[in-house]
């Protein structure tokens, strides 16, 4: 599968501020990607690089096969964008801002009742954005992001200050875009949403990227006390080592399947830690 979005060696300076350091990741075709990261870590500006609006101090950086600084208006109709800050016009309705989106990137006039239809704003056309909650607004550039039917879809933040259900409708927008084979490239602090859509992350912090894989990979890879953690019904909670390297597994069966034949196991887990877990390990720090 072919990439597409390639950062090498990627340096970002602003003055004395070295805001990137060194950014190596490459995103597949059909790939839902997630930049992982505590605001100020760089992502945006990430993004940035990647379409075009900034011109890395070091490295490179290609989007869909061309070099992202050179990108021209026909290549950015390839592209879909939806940042942190949406841009929509207030007093314009929705149907409205979607014309006048379609209009500059020469898409089809009917597209617009589609895409409005796809994220359940059909009702909500004449109504001016200013008139939208946060929710609706999030679902109308997603919707504007989407209309020109990308290559790749840029999404900065797209569920941050969301309630649940509007992000939920945001999460089933991005894996039916996935479905039709659109690259995903996600930025998120919040470690549960990169854990449900991404196939492969990139935990970055002050400028630099500290793990890339698998979110469950690299759970696992911070998975330390290699236990199994057993809630029984009578209450009792107990533990078992279960890593190859411990000289434990064949007890640890045993003790488990004596509590199975019994019926008294309530619930067990593993022990790996989640993304939020691992990104304290490696920084001391939360990713908010």
């Amino acid at each position: 599968m072919e990439d597409r979005i390639v950062l090498t060696n990627v340096v970002q300076r602003f003055g004395e501020k070295e805001v990137l350091k060194d950014v190596t990741l490459r995103v597949k075709a059909g790939e839902i990607f997630g930049l992982l990261g505590p605001s100020g870590a760089g992502k945006t500006t990430i993004i940035k690089i990647m379409t075009g609006q900034l011109r890395p101090t070091g490295g490179s950086a290609v989007t869909n096969g061309v070099p992202a600084a050179g990108l021209t208006g026909k290549m950015y109709r390839r592209i879909g964008m939806m940042m942190d800050e949406p841009g929509l016009y207030g007093r314009l309705s929705c149907y409205d801002n979607l014309k006048l989106f379609a209009r500059l990137y020469a898409v089809p006039g009917r597209r617009i009742r589609e895409v409005l239809e796809k994220v359940d704003l059909s009702e909500a056309a004449g109504r001016p954005v200013e008139k939208l909650s946060k929710g609706m607004k999030g679902r109308l550039a997603l919707a504007r992001a989407v209309m020109n039917e990308p290559d790749i879809l840029f999404l900065d933040e797209p569920t941050s200050g969301l309630d649940p259900a509007a992000t939920r409708q945001i999460h089933e927008l991005i894996l039916e875009e996935q479905a039709k084979g659109t690259t995903i490239f996600l930025t998120t602090h919040n470690m549960a949403e990169a854990e449900k859509l991404c196939h492969n992350i990139a935990l970055l912090h002050e400028g630099s990227i500290l793990e890339y894989g698998g979110p469950n990979e690299i759970c696992r890879k911070y998975n330390h006390k290699k236990q199994i953690q057993i809630r029984l019904y009578d209450g009792r909670h107990l533990e078992a080592c279960c890593g190859k390297d411990m000289g434990c597994g064949r007890e640890t069966a045993e003790m488990i399947k004596k509590y199975l034949e019994q019926g008294l196991i309530e619930t067990i887990h593993s022990t790996e830690p989640n993304l939020e877990s691992v990104f304290m390990e490696l920084t001391g720090r939360q990713l908010v």
